[in-house]
C-alpha cells in the first residue's frame, strides 16, 4: 500500500515532459488569440471541455450527425471524456454500479469516447480547472481528441442505444482501458499534447489537478 501511495505522489510531483518549453521557443511563437479550455473533475473522472463555436462544430460534425445537439442555443461547451466501455456504458449513476464493470476496469477493457454539451459553466469552482491555450496548442489538443475516436475509412462509430440523456452520445475509441491508465491519464496526455506539463502519472483527478498547478 505504501508503495502505491509513493508512486502516486511521485507521479504527481515528477513533471512530464521533464522540461517545459524553452524561453527562446516561447519568444518566437507568434502572439495570436488562443482558446480557454476547461478540465471538469468528479471524484474519479475528468472530462475536457472546449468552446462550442462554428469551428468546433465543423471539426466534430460527426457528433452532431450522431445526435449530439451542437446547435442548441444555450450550448457553450463541447465535452469529451475517454473511459472504459463497461464502466461508462453500464454505470450511468453510482446507484447502478455493478461488480462486472468494476472488475473489467481493474483488469483490461475496451475504451469509448463520451461526447456531451454544456451551457455556461461557473468559474472558479473546485471541480473546474481552466487553461488558456495559444492557437497552435489548441489545434494540437483538438487533433489529439479527434484521434482518440476509432475510425474506419475516416468514419467514426457511434454506439447505438447508450446515452445518459438526450444530449450526449458514446463512440468507439482507440486504446484499451484499465484503472491504472484510465480516463485521467488520457486527459493528462491530451494536455501534454497541447504543450502543458502534468505529473508523470496521474490516475486520479485530484493528482492531475495538483500537478497542473504545480508545473504550469
Amino acid at each position: 500500500m505504501s508503495g502505491l501511495v509513493l508512486a502516486v505522489v511521485l507521479g504527481m510531483v515528477v513533471p512530464r515532459p521533464l522540461l517545459p518549453k524553452t524561453a527562446t521557443a516561447a519568444a518566437v511563437e507568434p502572439a495570436v488569440t488562443g482558446e480557454r479550455v476547461l478540465i471538469l473533475a468528479s471524484p474519479i473522472h475528468t472530462d475536457i471541455a472546449i468552446p462550442l463555436n462554428d469551428e468546433t462544430r465543423t471539426r466534430f460534425a460527426f457528433a452532431g450527425e450522431a445526435g449530439v445537439p451542437l446547435d442548441h442555443p444555450e450550448a457553450r461547451w463541447l465535452i469529451f471524456g475517454w473511459g472504459g466501455r463497461s464502466f461508462y456504458l453500464e454505470t450511468p449513476t453510482w446507484s447502478e454500479l455493478k461488480p462486472m464493470p468494476v472488475l473489467r476496469a481493474l483488469a483490461l477493457d475496451r475504451s469509448v469516447m463520451h461526447v456531451d454539451i454544456a451551457g455556461a459553466i461557473v468559474e472558479p469552482q473546485p471541480s473546474v480547472t481552466s487553461v488558456d491555450l495559444k492557437r497552435a496548442e489548441f489545434e494540437k489538443l483538438m487533433t489529439f481528441i479527434s484521434g482518440s475516436f476509432a475510425r474506419n475509412g475516416g468514419a467514426v462509430f457511434p454506439i447505438e442505444g447508450f446515452s445518459y440523456g438526450y444530449a450526449d452520445r458514446f463512440f468507439e475509441a482507440e486504446g484499451s482501458f484499465n484503472a491504472l491508465f484510465g480516463c485521467n491519464t488520457w486527459t493528462a496526455r491530451a494536455l501534454r499534447e497541447a504543450g502543458l506539463q502534468t505529473g508523470f502519472w496521474n490516475p486520479l483527478p485530484s493528482t492531475l489537478g495538483l500537478s497542473l498547478r504545480l508545473h504550469n
